[in-house]
């Protein structure tokens, strides 16, 4: 296995192990109200925002290591948007909505765990970024 496909896993490790974290911190959140009510909501809503960050920054660089070629071969997943909520958590942090990292978290996140999933089985198997 070359140096570059083992970034792309170690970095596809991290990307997973920050969306099971996110989904096990968004367990007990059931409105995007819940990241507002208290300290401990507001302590989950800044640490589920950084994790997001490190996702798309995760992300970006895996697109640079594989010359924007392996996102492509995930049609089913809003690279754009996921990488694009890494730039407005990281550039506009005061303007953060809980309720669309609400619905990032309900509606989105499962999805990307499982296609995350996928691509580091798909790397394991292969020698393309060799």
């Amino acid at each position: 296995m070359s140096d570059r496909q083992l970034m792309i896993l170690s970095l596809l490790e991290d990307i997973r192990f920050s969306i099971e974290l996110i989904l096990k911190r968004f367990e007990r959140i059931e409105s995007s109200d819940d990241f507002l009510a208290n300290d401990e909501g507001l302590e989950k809503l800044d640490s589920i925002s950084m994790r997001m960050v490190a996702i798309g920054e995760g992300f970006k660089s895996i697109d640079k290591l594989t010359d924007n070629r392996l996102l492509c071969d995930y049609p089913e997943i809003d690279w754009k948007g996921v990488k694009g909520i890494r730039d407005i958590l990281s550039h506009h942090y005061f303007d953060m909505d809980a309720e669309v990292i609400f619905t990032v978290c309900d509606e989105h996140l499962e999805k990307l765990l499982y296609v995350t999933k996928e691509m580091i089985e798909n790397v394991n198997e292969s020698n393309t970024f060799s």
